[in-house]
Parts: C-alpha cells; structure tokens; sequence
C-alpha cells in the first residue's frame, strides 16, 4: 500500500512514522508512507498556503491552487486508484470498519487541512470526507496519524497472528469491545485473576470472554449493542 500526506507540517510525523509497526511495515515492503509538504507547490517567496476568505470572517482559508496542484502530484498518471481522504469534522464518523475498507485500498492521499479549513473547491478532488469525533483540533495531522496506524496495522502479515489477532479484538467480527485480559502473576495487591481463565477449559474461558465483552459494551457503549453488537454462546 502507498500512503501519501499532504501537510504544512511533515516534521510532525517523523517520529510517528519512524516507529513500531508503522516501521515494520514499511521495513516488511507491505506499506510506503510520505508526507507531502503543502509549502511545497506554493509560488511565492513565503510559501503562502492561505488567504482570506470571500464575505469576511475570523481566520485564514487555505487556497485550492495548492491542494491542486500537490493531489494532482501524488496522483501522478493516475494508473492506480486512490483514496484521496480529507480529515473534517463536518466528515463522516471513522470506524473500525471504515479502516478495514481503507486497508484494501492501493494508495492512500489524506489531506490535513489548517488554520479556517480548505477552500470548498478542493472536494472536487476528494472521495473520502473523514471525522475521528465530535471535537475540532487545530489542524488534520492528528486525525490523519490514526487513520494510517489503523490502516496499516491491518495489512496482511503487519500483526503476528495473522488475521485473527484483530478479529477477536474492540470492534472485530462481532462488533463488541474485547473482553478484559490477564496475565503473570495470578495474584497482585491481593487482584486475582478469574478462575476461568487458569482452570484449562477453553470452552468455559471462551463462554467467559463472549459474557465479558457483551457486559462491557452494555456499560461503556450502549451504542454499540443498538446497532446490532449481539452476545452468542
């Protein structure tokens, strides 16, 4: 997978990029991550990305001439399909599953927008309106850190474990948050971990695990289990 972002500030990511699995990854040949630095395709000895917006208002707009031009680039010949994704609050809720459905893309362009936001006209070149939650941050670059983690973490032979190890986790196959997890030593500050779980009988640990995580999700996200999140034996 090829993954390119666009922002005025690259330094952000360098240590993001250069660590854990996202290095792995790219050491493995699975995934090729950049930044893309806006400045870059600006015309003026300032490097100047935004201007006022038209009808007044606090704030600086960033200008569509630059988005353009640094999308267009990234897109190269355009042989290979993209997603270009830009980070908005006014965007769509991302997802666990919204990052499997990413995964399977070949080539990732997200966009991190600055200062007031991008000039509307710039959509034109977008498939992909994303918001990580109901809260403004300064700029894209956050949100766009997650989504490739969440992304990346998802490519085949990135986990070990292969496919299962995110099958069974928060907002895997089933939808629901993953069950609490224990390990050495059975007993600390007199906490003791569940019988179940010691005792060698899978099908009890397993029953206990499904109870769990059904529990957990009625308490912290009643959301889920309207939408359809469901406890099976």
């Amino acid at each position: 997978m090829k993954i390119d972002v666009i922002t005025v500030f690259p330094e952000m990511f360098r240590g993001f990029f250069g660590e854990s699995i996202l290095k792995r990854a790219a050491a493995m040949g699975v995934a090729s991550i950049r930044t893309v630095d806006l400045r870059d395709f600006a015309t003026d000895r300032r490097r100047t990305v935004d201007d006022k917006p038209y009808s007044g208002g606090p704030g600086m707009l960033m200008k569509p001439d630059v988005w353009f031009q640094a999308i267009e680039s990234c897109l190269g010949d355009r042989s290979v399909p993209a997603r270009v994704v830009m980070m908005t609050p006014t965007g769509r809720p991302y997802t666990q599953r919204v990052a499997e459905e990413f995964s399977a893309a070949e080539h990732l362009i997200i966009l991190c927008g600055h200062y007031e936001g991008i000039d509307e006209r710039v959509k034109t070149l977008v498939t992909d309106e994303i918001s990580i939650g109901d809260f403004v941050l300064t700029g894209g670059e956050i949100p766009a850190a997650a989504i490739v983690d969440s992304v990346v973490r998802l490519l085949p032979g990135v986990l070990g474990g292969g496919s299962e190890a995110t099958a069974k986790e928060s907002f895997g196959s089933d939808g629901l948050l993953e069950a609490p997890q224990y390990t050495r030593p059975p007993e600390y500050r007199g906490l003791k971990v569940p019988d179940v779980l010691i005792g060698g009988d899978h099908a009890k640990t397993e029953s206990w695990r499904k109870r769990q995580a059904f529990d957990l999700t009625s308490r912290n996200r009643p959301d889920i289990i309207a939408m359809g999140g469901t406890y099976a034996v």
